[in-house]
């Protein structure tokens, strides 16, 4: 439950997952397609970090590969950063809190979901509840983004998620289910609005 609030102190509360620009260029605009991006995040980004997060948890890909892995399923590089910068602020409370395990095996700048697949495996919860995690968090980052920009009603964002739990559920259990394939997954919108975000000029958001 600690690794799904947003209040872990990770960096994620300074990025967006794209609501930000979505909401620059008019695609997001109130509660309904606040929805709709989030069901569409889910979906997709959702969904391509959560088997990966899954799979190094069950110790199905080492996390080399899936460094790589991730890299290859993120063709922004706007996007892969942000990964990366939300990947080594869990691991530097992963260092904190399970200074018994050895580290060093990841790379210097992880991926978010691969940092989160060791520290479930090191918490010894299981591959499914990992999945589960990644997924909740790519949604509930971009739904609070989104309220504070569009200055909405907060009961209302918060129901948003709320009315995507079963989607939630969907989306891990298709991703646990197709293990050891990973998904292989691509949103050109998503990735170009990371682009298209990274050269916005002051930005409030870093994604």
């Amino acid at each position: 439950m600690s690794l799904a609030d947003s209040r872990l102190p990770i960096g994620g509360h300074v990025h967006s997952g794209g609501v930000e620009e979505a909401i620059e260029q008019g695609l997001v605009r109130d509660l309904v397609t606040v929805e709709a991006f989030l069901n569409r995040r889910l979906r997709t980004t959702g969904a391509v970090s959560a088997s990966i997060a899954a799979a190094v948890c069950e110790s199905i890909v080492a996390t080399d590969v899936a460094d790589a892995e991730c890299d290859a399923r993120t063709p922004s590089p706007a996007a892969r950063a942000a990964s990366r910068a939300q990947g080594r602020g869990l691991l530097r409370l992963a260092k904190v809190s399970w200074p018994e395990h050895d580290w060093t095996a990841l790379p210097p700048r992880p991926h978010l979901a691969v940092v989160l697949g060791v520290v479930g495996r090191v918490a010894g919860i299981s591959g499914q509840d990992v999945a589960s995690i990644q997924v909740y968090t790519t949604m509930t980052g971009s739904a609070v983004a989104a309220q504070r920009l569009l200055a909405l009603d907060p009961s209302e964002v918060a129901a948003c998620p709320l009315r995507l739990a079963i989607t939630c559920d969907e989306v891990t259990d298709s991703v646990c289910a197709h293990l050891p394939e990973l998904v292989d997954l691509s949103d050109p919108l998503l990735d170009v609005l990371a682009e298209s975000h990274a050269h916005r000029d002051r930005p409030l958001f870093v994604s």
